[in-house]
């Protein structure tokens, strides 16, 4: 069906403009962002198969090769995609009022809303300038912490590309208790070196549980 077919008070733009934002499903508002299909598949139908694929958060996290990868999706679909996920992280950071880390506090109060409740294990990076604000947040990997998963040139490969001065890394104990394991401590351990090594500055680690932080720097 082409979205011509669609009667237009269900069409996603006028039921926007009638009904507001809130009322649009998730495919919706993309379709709204991506504005066409293709000649076989609506732009409705489309968004679907997006999310209904990745979900918002893998989608989120894919790349501009990735997305064009993605039937449908040529280089300009890729770009809008990206372009509005980023604008939502900015927003994000504005609306927290969390744009420079003064402590391992700044960072339980920037991650706790999205890492406390997890059910697994996230580890995610903060890519710092020279004045300690945030040039960028990444997901480095999910599920248990492993020495062995969290690699430094996962971490600071990133960092090179932000150009970062340094880093700070965080992750979530689903368990609640923010107490480091040993596990943790090596990986604080094999991060900082590496840091030093690469002139990059490994500032924090910093456990996040639904009962308070653990930061390895106030804690030497």
């Amino acid at each position: 069906m082409r979205i011509a077919d669609i009667s237009p008070e269900n069409r996603p733009r006028e039921r926007f403009q009638r009904l507001g934002a809130h009322s649009l499903s998730d495919a919706e508002l993309l379709a709204i962002l991506l504005q066409k299909g293709t000649r076989g598949e609506n732009v409705i139908d489309m968004s679907n198969r997006l999310l209904s694929k990745f979900g918002i958060d893998k989608l989120s996290g894919l790349s501009l090769k990735e997305l064009q990868k993605i039937d449908g999706i040529g280089p300009a679909k890729a770009i809008q995609i990206k372009t509005v996920f980023e604008f939502s992280k900015r927003h994000a950071l504005v609306k927290k009022n969390i744009t420079k880390i003064t402590c391992a506090k700044d960072v339980y109060e920037l991650l706790k809303e999205n890492l406390c409740d997890l059910k697994q294990e996230v580890f995610v990076v903060l890519y710092l300038d020279t004045k300690n604000r945030i040039l960028k947040e990444e997901i480095v990997t999910k599920g248990t912490l492993d020495a062995s998963l969290i690699h430094p040139r996962e971490v600071f490969r990133g960092a090179i590309k932000e150009s970062a001065h340094a880093v700070i890394v965080a992750h979530n104990h689903p368990s609640g208790d923010p107490t480091p394991s040993e596990e943790d401590k090596e990986v604080t351990r094999r991060l900082s070196e590496a840091g030093e090594l690469l002139s990059i500055n490994l500032l924090d680690h910093v456990i996040i549980g639904s009962g308070g932080f653990y930061g390895f720097e106030e804690n030497k």
